[in-house]
């Protein structure tokens, strides 16, 4: 679970210096002659709909990774009582307390 918690860390902080990128690609436009800065607009419109979709395929992946982790939780609960159990007794049968 680590490992996905970082994986999604790492997609977090790459969207965000993808924004970061998008802003400063807004204030060179700004500054931009008009046929270069259409140009520039159109990109800025790309990225900020690719980057839209990006975050939307992340909470995507984030909530079926959570629902999974839920479900195989919920499948094994019983086990690790029932593996609980046989340890309390084994112990018990020992003599420790």
């Amino acid at each position: 679970m680590e490992n996905k918690k970082s994986s999604t860390q790492d997609i977090e902080k790459v969207l965000q210096e993808i924004g970061e990128k998008i802003e400063e690609l807004v204030k060179k436009g700004a500054d931009a002659g008009a046929e270069v800065k259409e140009e520039i607009e159109q990109k800025i419109k790309d990225l900020k709909e690719n980057k839209t979709s990006l975050e939307a395929e992340l909470k995507k992946g984030k909530d079926l990774i959570e629902k999974e982790f839920k479900e195989q939780k919920e499948a094994f609960e019983p086990k690790f009582k029932e593996s609980k159990g046989f340890l309390e007794k084994g112990s018990n049968n020992l003599g420790w307390p």
